[in-house]
């Protein structure tokens, strides 16, 4: 079955049934093989993108369709945890770990069975590098853990992985205490706690294992000083060491990895052509992934390195590329079809990477998750377009906004464009919630990005969270909000003076459960009370603060006083100069967020279009016109909404008419009149002469 259109991962069939199966050797969902395209020496596929973009998506479908076909390992790297004892993954979950270790592990677990191997060279190395602190008896629990799971995907033995689990406890545990009588006895001392845990591991399972070959393997990889000395004790005692000697235990662990890889593929195999094996490596970003790429990276770019095996490696980054990784080859989706366009050139480690940065949808790509399974009510004409414009082609979103569009209109709902952010997901929840839950993960950070958010820049958002008291012992300031947003990758270094979520579709659903949220809030968190605040710090600025003062004004819902200021200003400003400053006011006013549907009512349209001017009958006409005009371009400038032809046509007709009226502006709104109305329908911005 070929991807649908309307998958999220419609548009990645260049990287699922092109590049991949000419790796691996065999076609995504066929029994038929494939021409590899590669022989001996395979690019590492780093596939990149930010939250949401589909990365653990396509991961998934190439475990699908690929599982049971040929030896697979899926896995998803996190961030070091506390827990002992790492969780089996539910049937048909995704295996997690949290160090090189247990990648290792985890890869071994899923390619065994398929590769029909022990690893007879690396399991034991990796029991060698998983002592524990002598006396730490969650650390020893699961360790042993970790083995009963090895043995048993290695078929090394059988029975029930708690049982041996216990069983191993027992045994180490039985070694160090006679290994501790025997040196008291002889008045000797203690050896030290992790070292005698590495030896009495190392004995266990040399004594029921007698992994004699793997034992002269890591013989050859230490110095000749090292000789006479176990080398699988000498190998957990670097590790354990840390520094440089971790570092060179860890190029062992991944060589012996690599060659029990490349020993399972033996003359038979390849003459049938079997296709290659295949692992899948989620969320490598993390410190664990990056090492794990890392050595495998160097590795391969040994000159005469020497075991070439045939391991196809699939793995997931959020955001772009690393910084050191200079020599990748960079390709586009569209670029894989017929040729991945990897070539290995020059030594550096970085050059073994192909790297896939996932795009977003286009308009085009959206419109086929907007048609239903059943007879409902026609759609809005442009609805496709406005789901466009308010993600940008974010496929997460984009997917659960044209679902919630299409069960709403199931239900008999009318959906539009300004309609979006006010659905709910599959589990009644409110849309913007859901989103932010899974876009934002950490919630005491969602919780104050949603606050302060409605600030205009960092420096502002500081001054709100203090206002708020959002700063304390347990708390995290707004700086922390924008390391955080730094560190999930959706902004670089984020300035004082800019915005302090700088992501528009990010911001826009911030705006949103803002709005939705504060609307009741009554200590003072208010959407009335932190616009408020926000006016007065922005007016404490003079001049500069001026346009924020007045969007924060609108935000509030008093278009009153921002139509009294602008009026004023046109009425008394006779510098020409001043033009421009005005018109600048005037647009970034318009930008305000509407305030929640119980304190306003939405009339902004019968305000353009002059049906209010009745209530208004003792205002100057000048004051009338700007009111008229705020409330049409209020109401174009809203990211998501396809502009309204009246409200466009309303924006260049006021203007046309204020014009004439000012003594020395009339060449800079004359200007404004001609080129506003088309930015707004086009959905540009509002271009200003002089700046």
């Amino acid at each position: 079955m070929r991807v649908s259109e309307g998958s999220p991962l419609y548009g990645r069939d260049p990287l699922l049934r092109s590049l991949v199966p000419r790796l691996t050797g065999l076609a995504l969902d066929e029994r038929s093989r494939t021409a590899r395209e590669h022989q001996g020496d395979l690019p590492v596929v780093l596939v990149t993108g930010y939250h949401g973009i589909g990365r653990s998506a396509v991961l998934a479908e190439l475990a699908a369709r690929y599982r049971e076909r040929l030896p697979l390992a899926h896995v998803r790297v996190v961030a070091a945890e506390a827990a002992a004892f790492p969780a089996a993954p539910a049937d048909g979950g995704i295996p997690v770990a949290s160090t090189l270790v247990e990648i290792l592990a985890e890869l071994v677990r899923g390619l065994a069975p398929g590769l029909r191997r022990h690893f007879p060279v690396l399991v034991p190395g990796l029991f060698a590098v998983s002592g524990w602190h002598h006396g730490n008896a969650e650390q020893r629990d699961a360790a042993c853990l970790r083995f009963a799971r090895l043995l048993l995907a290695c078929r090394l033995t059988g029975g029930d992985e708690n049982t041996l689990r216990h069983a191993w406890a027992t045994a180490v545990e039985g070694r160090l205490e006679a290994r501790d009588a025997e040196r008291a006895e002889r008045g000797r001392s203690h050896q030290s706690g992790r070292d005698a845990v590495i030896a009495a591991v190392v004995a266990e399972y040399a004594e029921l294992h007698q992994p004699t070959a793997a034992q002269e393997w890591y013989r050859r990889r230490f110095p000749r000083g090292a000789e006479g000395q176990n080398p699988l004790v000498l190998l957990g005692q670097w590790f354990q060491q840390g520094g440089d000697y971790r570092h060179a235990a860890e190029q062992t662990l991944m060589a012996a990895f690599l060659h029990d890889v490349a020993a399972s593929y033996g003359r038979l195999r390849r003459w049938n052509r079997e296709p290659w094996p295949l692992i899948l490596l989620d969320d490598t970003h993390h410190p664990p992934g990056q090492g794990f790429l890392g050595l495998l990276l160097e590795h391969r770019a040994m000159p005469e390195r020497p075991d070439h095996e045939e391991l196809v490696v699939v793995a997931t980054r959020l955001g772009g590329l690393p910084e050191d990784a200079s020599d990748a080859v960079r390709r586009g989706l569209p670029d894989l079809v017929t040729s991945s366009g990897w070539e290995r050139k020059g030594l550096s480690p970085s050059a073994g990477l192909l790297a896939v940065p996932l795009t977003p949808l286009s308009r085009d790509d959206i419109l086929p998750l907007l048609v239903p399974d059943r007879p409902a009510r026609p759609l809005h004409p442009f609805l496709a377009s406005a789901v466009h414009s308010l993600t940008g082609g974010h496929p997460a979103v984009t997917t659960v906004l044209c679902a919630a569009v299409l069960d709403a209109t199931g239900k008999g709902d009318s959906v539009g464009p300004r309609d979006l952010l006010q659905l709910h997901a599959e589990d009644g929840r409110p849309v913007t919630e859901a989103l932010l839950e899974q876009l934002l993960p950490d919630r005491r950070q969602r919780d104050r990005l949603t606050l302060l958010s409605l600030a205009r820049d960092s420096t502002a958002a500081e001054a709100l969270a203090e206002h708020l008291r959002l700063q304390g012992p347990d708390q995290l300031p707004a700086n922390s909000a924008t390391d955080y947003l730094e560190e999930q990758q959706w902004q670089q270094l984020t300035p004082p003076d800019e915005p302090l979520v700088t992501d528009p579709l990010l911001r826009t659903l911030l705006l949103h459960e803002a709005r939705r949220t504060s609307r009741a809030a009554d200590d003072g968190r208010s959407w009335q009370d932190i616009h408020r605040f926000l006016r007065m710090h922005h007016a404490q600025r003079g001049e500069s603060g001026e346009a924020d003062a007045l969007r924060h004004t609108l935000a509030a819902g008093n278009a009153e006083a921002v139509v009294a200021m602008l009026a004023e200003e046109f009425q008394s400003e006779q510098d020409e100069q001043a033009a421009a400053h005005w018109l600048l006011c005037l647009r970034y006013a318009a930008t305000a967020p509407t305030p929640p549907a119980g304190e306003w009512t939405d009339d902004r349209m019968q305000v353009a279009l002059g049906e209010h001017d009745g209530r208004h009958a003792g205002l100057h006409e000048i004051e009338r016109c700007v009111n008229r005009l705020l409330h049409a371009l209020w109401h174009v400038s809203e990211p998501h909404a396809q502009p309204d032809p009246d409200m466009c046509k309303a924006v260049g007709d006021e203007l046309a008419y204020l014009s004439p009226r000012h003594p020395s502006w009339h060449a800079v709104l004359g200007q404004a009149a001609r080129s506003w109305p088309a930015a707004a329908r086009k959905k540009r911005p509002f271009p200003i002469t002089g700046q």
